[in-house]
C-alpha cells in the first residue's frame, strides 16, 4: 500500500521563536538558581558543624565544602554562560524588530507620498492664485465702501482752533453752574413757623393771644 500512495509526509515541526526560546533560557537560569541556593544552604549547615567538630570529622567537612564549592562555581559558569546568550537574544530580537518597524516605516511614508501625488493634481495652483486675488479685491472695495460710508455731512472743512476752545470753556462753565445745588438748601429748610390748622384759626384764646388781649 506505501508503494501504490506513498506514505503521508510528517507534519513540519514550526521552527523555534525567539520568545520561545528566550524562554527556555530564563527558565534554565532559573533552575541554576536553585541549585545554587540549596549550595549555599548546605555549605552553611556544614560551615556550623565544621565550628562544633574537631579532628578527622573536621576533615570529611571540609573535604565535602570544597566539593560543593566546586559545584557551586560549575553552575555559576553556567548560568553566567546562559545569561550571556540570553542577552544576545535579546540583542538579536531588537534588531530584527527595528528591521520590522524601518518596513512599516518606508511603506507608509511610499503610501503616503502616492496619496499626496494623487491629491496635488486635484489643486490647481493659477486656481488658487487668481481666488487670492479675487478675495484681495473684495477685501480692498470693502475697505473702501466703508470709508465712504464713514464720511461725516455738513462738516466745514476749516476750523477755527480758538473757537472750539472758546465753546469748550464756556460747556465748563455751564457744567459747574448745575452743579451747584445751593438752591436745595432753600428749598429744604424747615418753615420757621408752621401754617395754623383751622382748629388753632378758630380756637378763641389762639384768637384772643394773637389780639393781644
Amino acid at each position: 500500500m506505501n508503494r501504490l500512495f506513498g506514505r503521508s509526509s510528517a507534519p513540519k515541526t514550526p521552527a523555534p521563536t525567539m520568545e520561545d526560546t528566550g524562554e527556555r533560557m530564563d527558565k534554565r537560569v532559573g533552575q541554576v538558581d536553585g541549585r545554587i541556593a540549596k549550595i549555599d544552604d548546605e555549605l552553611n549547615k556544614i560551615r556550623e558543624q565544621m565550628k562544633r567538630t574537631k579532628g578527622p570529622g573536621q576533615a570529611r567537612l571540609k573535604q565535602r565544602a570544597m566539593q560543593l564549592l566546586k559545584q557551586k562555581r560549575m553552575y555559576e559558569g553556567h548560568k553566567d554562560q546562559v545569561e550571556s546568550q540570553r542577552f544576545n537574544m535579546d540583542q538579536m530580537q531588537f534588531t530584527a524588530d527595528s528591521v520590522k518597524d524601518t518596513i512599516d516605516q518606508v511603506s507608509c511614508l511610499k503610501a503616503t507620498a502616492q496619496q499626496l501625488k494623487v491629491d496635488q493634481k486635484k489643486v490647481n495652483i493659477d486656481e488658487v492664485e487668481r481666488m487670492q486675488d479675487e478675495l484681495q479685491d473684495l477685501y480692498d472695495d470693502n475697505n473702501e465702501i466703508q470709508e465712504i460710508l464713514g464720511r461725516s455731512y455738513a462738516m466745514p472743512d476749516e476750523v477755527d482752533d480758538e473757537e472750539l476752545e472758546a465753546e469748550l470753556a464756556g460747556l465748563e462753565d455751564d457744567m459747574l453752574c448745575s452743579n451747584d445745588t445751593s438752591y436745595l438748601d432753600t428749598a429744604l429748610a424747615p418753615p420757621s413757623e408752621l401754617p395754623a390748622t383751622k382748629e388753632e384759626e378758630t380756637d378763641p384764646a389762639r384768637l384772643e393771644e394773637q389780639l393781644g388781649l
